[in-house]
């Protein structure tokens, strides 16, 4: 099979690999679309220690089944596989599984991603392709269920209606967008403000989410304003945003994994009884809730994704890693 393979950092090549083979419990899917996630651009980077080159990267991904239980089936997959025996995994909270793995990554278990034309999943992370969602468009519903889970953790938190409160996203890439996207059409926030130091991907986003943008230091962001933050980058500058944003008892939510330290102003937080929540990935639950709600188009047209051959995916890796990218999101077509 043709494959793009993350061979050294900051490179990737397009060449033959072997097929992968069918295992007990799983299937082999012919790959249709596979989704550049923020975490592969971190293994690009050289900065993600799960995930060592030579290495098929990957996890967003839609296609047909070719090989396994129902063939020729169209699907859409979640990459992240569990034991399904402990007691997170017996208890709803399968994404904090001490033996998690997701595709695309090779530490501690290696799982080849889907920047290739087939890739081997078990069958119970294989659910069917929802009749109204394009399968071109299906890798987006695992960034979608990450920015859901994230949501509904500070809905869960909060002591009033999201509704209520006055939002603060950082980062208007695809899981910032997804974020607003979700407050906004299926929780119904009105007050959503989104910064993002990238003009052209700001103005993008800003396209299909009604919410106030700006760049991170605008004097239209005011410290101590807002009632919940999402920090979907994880850098300590966007870290140290959100703090400074949050207002007594407010909540930060911190998605982002771009750098794993740093200052942080911990007194506020003793001092304004700040909860910081770190979330990561999903529930099978949430994958299922997603899918309805793409399914039922609750966020609106998916206009903002863009769309590359899988031979051009170094190119587009490159125009990511160089901030010349406009889309919060870019699918690679197999």
């Amino acid at each position: 099979m043709q494959a793009l393979v993350y061979t050294d950092t900051q490179t990737l090549v397009y060449r033959k690999e072997k097929n992968p083979k069918l295992l007990n419990g799983e299937s082999i899917v012919k790959v249709s679309a596979s989704g550049i996630c923020g975490s592969d651009m971190h293994a690009y980077h050289g900065k993600d220690n799960r995930r060592i080159p030579p290495l098929i990267l990957g996890h967003e991904i839609s296609g047909v089944i070719d090989k396994g239980n129902e063939t020729g089936k169209k699907v859409v997959l979640n990459p992240l596989i569990t034991c399904g025996s402990c007691d997170y995994c017996k208890n709803g909270k399968e994404h904090l599984c001490g033996k998690r793995i997701i595709l695309g990554m090779n530490r501690p278990v290696e799982r080849q991603g889907g920047f290739a034309e087939y890739v081997s999943i078990p069958n119970k992370n294989i659910y069917e392709l929802p009749k109204n969602i394009d399968i071109k468009e299906a890798p987006i519903a695992e960034p979608c269920a990450v920015a859901l889970h994230a949501v509904e953790l500070a809905e869960k938190q909060i002591f009033q209606s999201l509704k209520n409160h006055k939002i603060l996203i950082i980062g208007a890439g695809a899981i910032g967008l997804l974020c607003g996207l979700i407050l906004s059409k299926v929780k119904n926030c009105k007050d959503i403000v989104i910064v993002e130091p990238n003009d052209k991907r700001l103005k993008e986003s800003l396209k299909f989410l009604d919410a106030d943008g700006f760049k991170p230091d605008s004097k239209n962001i005011i410290n101590d304003q807002f009632g919940i933050v999402f920090d979907t980058v994880g850098l300590e500058v966007t870290r140290q945003q959100a703090i400074r944003c949050v207002k007594p008892g407010g909540i930060i939510i911190h998605i982002g994994l771009t750098q794993p330290s740093g200052d942080f102003d911990f007194r506020k937080t003793t001092l304004q009884e700040i909860t910081i929540i770190g979330t990561y990935c999903y529930t099978n639950k949430d994958f299922e809730k997603t899918l309805s709600i793409l399914n039922h188009k609750e966020i609106g047209k998916l206009d903002w994704i863009e769309y590359r051959n899988l031979k051009e995916g170094s190119s587009a890796f490159k125009e990511i890693h160089n901030g010349k990218c406009t889309a919060p999101k870019i699918i690679l077509l197999i």
